[in-house]
């Protein structure tokens, strides 16, 4: 049987999404090992990192994310060195329990499932936020035991959740995941062999020249000269102004006029542009600018809530006049509030900004149930 034969292929099947259309084949081989020595060892060597690195970088004030592109990228040389390093040797052959540590040249399925190793540790555990305040803000100790249950139940629910609303969120044709289809495509690169056109560029080539020209590109405003991560020339124009900096600062400020050619400083608030669609991009650019140049500015200065007497965007907390609010002293003994040192020093106050993004998160969450019921409320029925 020849290699051709093997490809199963359905020309019915069509997706109604042009992209995923474009992107993704249609073809299968069926005898392609998948769950293989290679897949166990890069795999959960993919998640442990990528976990450990992810979380440890996570309390930086500028966090370095690393992604599961990052593992899927780099396990490729290391699945064809151990496809040719090691033994290729069955072990208990002829038996129900034969298995080889080398079943044949590293393939594609094997790297789909590294990668989807890698991308369920790349993420950190929300959880961690609750385990480090303890530690951290409160100065208390917290047993081992208690501190796996509370990350192992957040991580569950997570995966519960995402399996119940998997007929709803993965199964239909039309819920495709932009994000998906640039992995799908690295992957075709990767393992995809094509003729090159003569005067041109072939997938891989092109592919590498991206790499190192974003390498080289990033190098400057991210180890070299990390000024240029945010660009604020208003706040040069008056540094002693107040408001200029509130204005135009990047980081403590609105950031009007602020510029930065570090692009994880670009794509911060939608993760990358080039990859969601335009009516996604614009809808996120247009919510942002209504977000922080409208609704901030003027409830700040309009003094609802008596906004003027904390920064304008700010994460910590506050007294009533302005001072840093320290937690520590509203806890007693018993890591529980003190409601007579609570009364005497009074309510925790917080920016402007923090309360209205407590305020937007929550209100995403009620639209994001209206939205579906509305427009997808038969489908679910259904």
């Amino acid at each position: 049987m020849d290699s051709q034969s093997l490809n199963v292929k359905d020309d019915d099947e069509s997706c109604p999404i042009p992209q995923v259309e474009l992107t993704v084949p249609k073809t299968d081989d069926p005898t392609m090992p998948v769950v293989t020595f290679r897949v166990w060892v890069l795999g959960l060597a993919a998640c442990v990192l990528l976990s450990f690195v992810n979380q440890f970088m996570w309390y930086r004030t500028n966090p370095m994310s690393l992604s599961s592109i990052s593992a899927q990228i780099a396990v490729v040389p290391l699945g064809h060195l151990m496809a040719q390093s090691i033994t290729t040797r069955k072990f208990f052959q002829g038996s129900s329990w034969e298995f080889s540590l080398n079943p044949g040249p590293f393939n594609v399925k094997e790297h789909v499932l590294i990668t989807i190793f890698a991308n369920s540790g790349a993420g950190s555990v929300y959880a961690t936020h609750i385990l480090s305040s303890i530690k951290l803000l409160y100065k208390k100790k917290l047993a081992f035991l208690p501190a796996v249950i509370v990350m192992t139940t957040t991580q569950i629910l997570g995966f519960s959740w995402a399996g119940i609303f998997r007929k709803f969120l993965v199964d239909p044709a039309e819920m495709w995941w932009p994000g998906n289809m640039v992995q799908v495509s690295l992957f075709r690169v990767l393992h995809e062999k094509e003729k090159r056109a003569k005067l041109s560029l072939s997938r891989t080539q092109f592919f590498i020249l991206v790499l190192i020209s974003v390498f080289a590109y990033e190098l400057l405003p991210s180890y070299l000269f990390v000024t240029l991560t945010s660009i604020s020339w208003l706040c040069w124009t008056a540094p002693k102004s107040v408001t200029m900096q509130q204005i135009g600062s990047g980081q403590h400020g609105l950031g009007l006029g602020s510029f930065a050619i570090d692009w994880s400083a670009i794509s911060s608030y939608l993760g990358s542009p080039l990859v969601s669609p335009w009516f996604a991009t614009a809808n996120v650019a247009a919510g942002f600018f209504i977000f922080m140049y409208v609704i901030v500015p003027l409830s700040y200065w309009m003094n609802i809530y008596k906004a003027k007497s904390f920064p304008i965007c700010s994460s910590s907390l506050f007294m009533s006049n302005g001072t840093k609010y320290h937690i520590d002293s509203i806890i007693n003994t018993h890591f529980q509030l003190d409601q007579e040192a609570y009364a005497t020093i009074g309510p925790i106050h917080i920016s402007n900004f923090f309360a209205m993004t407590y305020g937007l998160n929550f209100a995403a969450l009620s639209a994001t149930v209206v939205h579906v019921a509305l427009f997808h409320g038969r489908y679910v029925i259904s």
